[in-house]
């Protein structure tokens, strides 16, 4: 690993030299490094770039790093990455992505990541998306996740991009059957002209199966935001959908729900507040002795965490 590898791991998964657990590491589209544990197997693709990783069931409280990091301007990245979780196991995954650029090309990364979470599987999935460095080139991230959830399985997504990325898509769809439940919980900070854009289409396919999609995002100067959520109930389920933004500067949010429920008892709800930072607020923090730009930063930090 280079330097600038090392440092983006830092950021995007907290990892100080070699990570504790299962592993494989992106370097500028190869392999830096990989490791398998007794219950986590990974095994690259044949076919395409990207892994396989294979949990065994029944494994608890083991972690499997996958982080991708793009160190220099002119990198087209593109990787596909399924997780198949055994019945009864109990794991987090890291993930994240750092895009370094150096010049005046973009370099991008495009992660596809299919999970496929057992019977009474549990699974944390972290993933922080920065961009950095001195180049002018565009830092462009787009993630794409299926998720297919068995019989009292759990998946729950946080995912945080608050640093530098000029141009983001995340598309998430999925399936929940019986018993099962999706969450994902996302934080969104852009500025300067930078744009994100979130889609999720989840659909609840078995009884008592449910899914919390919750999104909580900053806008600043004049970038752009969309916030997309397709929950569609086809049986007795739950769904809720919540996005809560706050709009600075001369920023633009869009936020656009749809709901179907196909079946009597599916209990679908949405949520969106889209608004400027109370003055109130930044007036309490300033008689505390903040300055204007310190109390709308207390506020934001407090507002993502």
């Amino acid at each position: 690993m280079n330097d600038t590898t090392k440092d983006l791991l830092a950021i995007i998964s907290d990892v100080f030299g070699e990570p504790d657990g299962a592993y494989n590491i992106r370097e500028d589209s190869q392999c830096a490094g990989r490791k398998s544990t007794e219950n986590i197997k990974i095994e690259g693709k044949k076919d395409k770039p990207g892994i396989d990783i294979f949990i065994k069931e029944g494994t608890k409280g083991e972690k499997v790093f996958i982080p991708a990091c793009i160190t220099h301007s002119n990198v087209d990245d593109l990787v596909y990455n399924d997780f198949y979780v055994g019945e009864g196991a109990d794991v987090t995954i890291v993930a994240g992505c750092g895009v370094h650029t150096d010049g005046e090309e973009s370099s991008q990364h495009n992660g596809i990541h299919r999970f496929f979470v057992g019977k009474n599987a549990r699974v944390i999935y972290l993933e922080k998306h920065v961009g950095v460095g001195e180049g002018t080139g565009a830092r462009i991230i787009n993630p794409e996740t299926y998720v297919e959830i068995e019989e009292g399985g759990y998946l729950e997504m946080e995912t945080t991009q608050i640093k530098g990325v000029d141009s983001t898509v995340r598309k998430t769809g999925g399936v929940v059957k019986e018993g099962g439940k999706l969450i994902v919980k996302e934080k969104i900070m852009t500025h300067g002209s930078q744009h994100a854009e979130t889609n999720f289409t989840v659909d609840l396919e078995g009884f008592d199966s449910g899914v919390d999609l919750i999104s909580r995002s900053v806008a600043r100067d004049t970038s752009t935001q969309v916030f997309r959520s397709v929950i569609n109930g086809n049986t007795r389920c739950t769904g809720h959908s919540e996005c809560d933004a706050i709009i600075m500067d001369k920023a633009s949010v869009s936020a656009i729900p749809e709901l179907t429920a196909n079946h009597i008892d599916a209990s679908l709800i949405h949520e969106a507040a889209i608004g400027k930072i109370a003055g109130e607020q930044l007036m309490k923090l300033m008689t505390l002795g903040l300055t204007e730009k310190e109390a709308e930063a207390k506020i934001i930090d407090g507002f993502l965490r």
